[in-house]
């Protein structure tokens, strides 16, 4: 993959603009900007600390702008990670052992403690190593602060499980001596042990296994959120997943961003209406909300037919807004519209049957029919639990709407 001018730029103007009073760092952005080719992806993030460390920093913070820009590098290390991959894996041995140390701080690692037997995911590439002496001496490096832990990680990685990329990028490093293997984003792990390593010093063994595609919390989840997203293109789920974890400013200016700069299709300019929309609707901002969702109304008219899902999904949002404005009966007319659509086009067990039946009974709530209320309620339940693993927060949720009920 060949980047043009225009997808580098925004990264360089970016780092020219930070290390503006920098000549030595200035003369290395020149460097990348001349020399940097898809083939070197792993070469350049494992020599420059301004494209390791910025783009790890972006995947953990959900920081968009920032992901936007380093977009290219992003999907040229995990497309070399891959090609490794292929290559290397028929070499390995079934099982090898890899390391990891990292200073955590204090109240991060007491929250790692006490999700043991849980799943450990790392939303940035993940760099270990086969040595465990380069790993111990980082870990141990936290003594130097009691607000820090350090945290040995022991990874037992079965190299026949072919859905997680990892590789020796050895060659390629700046530091060959310290035999890294780098995995790709968002890597799970199975946290199978924690326990301290020495009574005197706050340093602390982790042991992870790498989760297979049949791990059955794994499948769950994995399905769930695969349904709700198979068919948006990968900014506009970046966009959803920043709305989900309220960061609804980098949600609406990503979603900005991509109308701005991208040749969108309808399609997509729908969805990120639709986050928009969503994000409004968060911050109470509910007439702009409406605003947004009516320009999707539109689109819908012109592109699909009147019993599609997605009418549905809209009516569903219109409903909300205009239960939160007070205006009773145009919410439920547009709850009825999206349940009428629903019933009629989704299978019959299926997330958003879940999210309509909880928006009714809610309404129902609010009217003061409780039996009708929990009518509703029963049924998102029911498909909740149909749908979705037994500690999910979700049903959680659900149960305690029902028992309000009583």
């Amino acid at each position: 993959m060949n980047h043009s001018e225009q997808q580098i730029k925004p990264f360089i103007e970016h780092l020219r603009s930070e290390y503006s009073n920098n000549a030595h760092k200035l003369k290395d952005v020149a460097q990348f900007e001349r020399d940097y080719r898809p083939e070197s992806a792993v070469w350049w993030y494992t020599r420059e600390p301004f494209i390791y460390q910025k783009l790890n920093w972006a995947l953990r913070t959900l920081d968009a702008p920032i992901i936007l820009k380093l977009s290219f590098i992003l999907c040229d290390l995990h497309r070399q990670i891959e090609t490794l991959h292929q290559k290397q894996v028929n070499r390995n041995e079934a099982k090898i052992k890899l390391y990891r140390g990292q200073v955590l701080l204090r109240v991060d690692f007491e929250k790692l403690q006490k999700n043991k037997g849980g799943l450990l995911s790392f939303n940035n590439f993940l760099s270990t190593t086969s040595d465990l002496d380069v790993s111990l001496a980082f870990a141990k490096s936290a003594s130097v602060n009691p607000d820090t832990v350090g945290v040995l990680f022991q990874m037992s990685i079965d190299t026949r499980i072919t859905t997680t990329l990892f590789a020796s990028i050895r060659e390629f490093s700046e530091f060959i001596d310290e035999n890294e293997i780098l995995f790709s984003m968002h890597t799970v792990f199975r946290i199978v042990d924690v326990f301290k390593v020495e009574r005197d010093h706050p340093l602390y063994n982790v042991n992870l296994e790498l989760t297979s595609e049949d791990d059955p919390s794994l499948t769950k989840l994995r399905e769930h959120f695969t349904k709700k997203a198979e068919d948006e293109p990968g900014w506009t789920r970046l966009a959803r997943l920043l709305l989900q974890l309220d960061h609804f400013d980098e949600a609406e200016q990503l979603c900005n961003d991509l109308l701005q700069q991208h040749k969108a299709s309808i399609v997509t300019k729908a969805s990120l209406y639709n986050i928009i929309g969503l994000s409004k609707a968060e911050r109470g901002e509910l007439d702009v909300a409406l605003s947004f969702y009516h320009k999707i109304l539109e689109i819908f008219r012109t592109t699909l037919s009147k019993d599609d899902s997605s009418f549905g999904a809209l009516y569903l949002n219109i409903g909300t807004v205009y239960e939160r404005m007070g205006n009773y009966a145009k919410s439920i007319e547009f709850y009825n519209k999206s349940i009428r659509i629903f019933e009629k086009a989704l299978p019959e067990i299926h997330p958003d049957l879940s999210t309509c039946y909880n928006r009714i009974g809610h309404w129902h709530q609010t009217m003061g029919d409780y039996s009708k209320a929990l009518e509703f309620h029963d049924k998102a339940l029911k498909l909740a639990q149909k749908l979705l693993p037994k500690n999910h927060p979700t049903l959680a949720a659900s149960y305690g709407r029902i028992a309000l009920l009583y």
